[in-house]
């Protein structure tokens, strides 16, 4: 695991402003054949995904430039824990946090902040989402820690354009 470089994120934290975070899509469905208000969920696994799956700078029409990040998030029940595993229900989403962009900086600044602060912006509406859409479709409820930080944080490279 690559150790954050507070320097570079915090030259981030200065430069960056949020100016807006939505959900791009959302997903939630139930398997064929199964009711969760009427089914056992005994010995049901959970799993989660929580990734940021890429990054970008863009002008808008203002000529404002913004650094815009894509996180998925999501929660899927299966019956047992492997890869192939049948799954029960599922929810997930895709949110999109823009922030203006004040002055220039390099791409080690917008990487480090994409994967080790972006998630604290984001988190807050993942769990509000995931818990109003349990209950819409009778899962069992699920309380997500405050906050969460991505599971690939040293994955991503972002893509300026």
């Amino acid at each position: 695991m690559a150790k954050m470089n507070k320097d570079t994120l915090q030259k981030a934290i200065e430069n960056l402003q949020i100016q807006d975070l939505y959900a791009r899509n959302v997903n939630a469905q139930c398997s064929d054949g199964f009711d969760p208000k009427y089914s056992n969920l005994d010995g049901c696994i959970i799993q989660s995904k929580h990734l940021v799956t890429k990054s970008e700078t863009i002008q808008n029409d203002d000529g404002d430039l913004l650094f815009r990040v894509f996180v998925e998030v999501g929660v899927k029940w299966v019956k047992e824990e492997s890869e192939d595993a049948d799954m029960l229900a599922l929810i997930e989403s895709e949110f999109v946090a823009e922030y203006l962009l004040k002055a220039e900086i390099g791409p080690e600044c917008l990487d480090e902040f994409a994967l080790n602060n972006v998630s604290y912006h984001v988190w807050p509406y993942w769990r509000e989402l995931l818990s109003a859409q349990c209950e819409r479709m009778r899962l069992p409820r699920i309380l997500l820690p405050m906050t969460q930080i991505a599971q690939n944080q040293d994955d991503l490279k972002s893509n300026p354009k």
